[in-house]
C-alpha cells in the first residue's frame, strides 16, 4: 500500500489508518454500544495483514479500554504500527467526562496512556479538543515539553479551528491536525484546510463515513433499533431531517461506487482523499469483515465527474 509524508514528521503513513473510537466499547458517554475486544483485535490484525501500518486511539475512548485493547492487538509484534493517541478529555471515579489542558493533567495523563498502551514512547500524542480555549497554549507547550522529554516522537491537534491553529504554532511546530471531514460535514474545507496547507500540518480526517451513515449499512429500521448507550442515536445525522438526505445520498454513493464494484463506504472514503492536503482517513473498524468493506478506498479514486454528481446532489437535495 502507498504511503504519504506526514507532515513535518519522519512518519510515512497508508491512506488509511485504524479507528479505535468503537473499540472502547460501552459504559461510558460517547460508546457505540457493545463491543466484543476478540472482535477489536482481529480487525486490527485483518487491516494490519492488509497494509494499514497507524492505528489512531484515545485515553477517553471506553475509559483507557480503547487503549489496552490496541496494546493487546500488537503486543509481541516485531514491527508494530504507528500508534497515536490523545489526551485532554479526562474522566473521574464515577466516570464523569470533563476537560482539562492543564500542564499537570497532561503529564499524567500522558504517562497513564503508555501504561495502557504498554510503549516506551507515543508515536504521536494529540490534544483531543481545544476546550477549555484559555488554556489551549498552555496544553501545547506541555505536548511539546513531552517531545523534548523523549516521551511522544511527534505532537498534533485535534478539533482546532484555523484560529486556535494559529494561537499554538508560534509555540512548536505542529505536526498533524485532526478534524472531522466528510461529505456531510466539509466545513474544513474554507479556511483549515488552507492553513494546514501553508504550515506543513499533515491532515488525517475522522468520520469519513460519518460514524457509519455512509457505510450503506444503515436503515431506518436498524437506527430505531440501536441501544440507547450508542451515541449516534442522538445525534443530528440519524435523525429527521438530515436522516432522509444521508440515506438518499448514499443510494447515489452506492450507484457511483458499483460502477467499480466498490461500495458506498469506500466512495465516502475516497472523497475525503480527494484533497491534497489530506494525508489519509481514520476509518472505524468493529471486525475483519468491516475491513474488507473499506480496504479498497486506499488507492480507488473518484473521477471529476463523479466529485460533480455528489457535489450537485448535496447542493440541490431538498429544493
Amino acid at each position: 500500500m502507498q504511503t504519504k509524508q506526514f507532515g513535518n514528521s519522519d512518519m510515512h503513513i497508508t491512506p488509511l489508518g485504524i479507528g479505535a473510537w468503537a473499540m472502547g466499547g460501552n459504559g461510558w458517554a460517547f460508546g457505540w454500544g457493545a463491543q466484543d475486544d476478540d472482535d477489536s483485535i482481529t480487525a486490527i490484525h485483518a487491516a494490519l495483514d492488509k497494509g494499514i501500518n497507524w492505528i489512531d486511539t484515545a485515553a477517553v475512548y471506553g475509559l483507557g479500554h480503547s487503549e489496552e485493547v490496541v496494546a493487546r492487538a500488537v503486543a509481541g509484534m516485531s514491527q508494530k504500527p504507528y500508534i497515536f493517541t490523545k489526551c485532554e478529555r479526562v474522566w473521574n471515579e464515577e466516570r464523569q467526562i470533563g476537560k482539562c489542558l492543564k500542564r499537570d493533567s497532561i503529564k499524567k495523563e500522558c504517562e497513564a496512556s503508555l501504561r495502557r498502551l504498554n510503549v516506551e514512547i507515543i508515536d504521536l500524542y494529540q490534544i483531543h479538543w481545544p476546550e477549555p480555549d484559555e488554556d489551549i497554549e498552555e496544553g501545547w507547550a506541555t505536548l511539546a515539553e513531552l517531545k523534548q522529554e523523549g516521551k511522544v516522537k511527534w505532537i498534533g491537534v485535534s478539533n482546532f479551528s484555523a484560529s486556535q491553529l494559529a494561537r499554538v504554532q508560534p509555540i512548536a511546530p505542529i505536526t498533524s491536525l485532526q478534524p472531522p471531514y466528510s461529505m456531510i460535514q466539509a466545513e474544513i474545507e474554507a479556511d483549515v484546510l488552507p492553513f494546514c496547507a501553508k504550515h506543513n500540518i499533515g491532515v488525517i480526517g475522522y468520520s469519513p463515513m460519518k460514524s457509519g451513515m455512509l457505510t450503506g449499512a444503515m436503515t431506518r429500521e436498524r437506527i430505531a433499533t440501536m441501544p440507547d448507550d450508542d451515541f449516534r442515536k442522538r445525534t443530528p445525522n440519524f435523525q429527521e431531517p438530515l436522516l432522509s438526505r444521508n440515506l438518499a445520498l448514499v443510494e447515489l454513493l452506492r450507484e457511483i461506487g458499483a460502477r467499480h464494484g466498490r461500495g458506498p463506504g469506500e466512495v465516502a472514503i475516497s472523497w475525503t482523499l480527494r484533497r491534497p492536503e489530506v494525508t489519509a482517513a481514520i476509518v472505524g473498524m468493529r471486525s475483519p469483515a468491516q475491513v474488507e468493506g473499506i480496504i479498497g478506498a486506499a488507492e480507488f479514486r473518484l473521477s471529476a465527474e463523479e466529485i460533480a454528481e455528489i457535489a450537485t446532489f448535496l447542493e440541490n437535495y431538498g429544493k
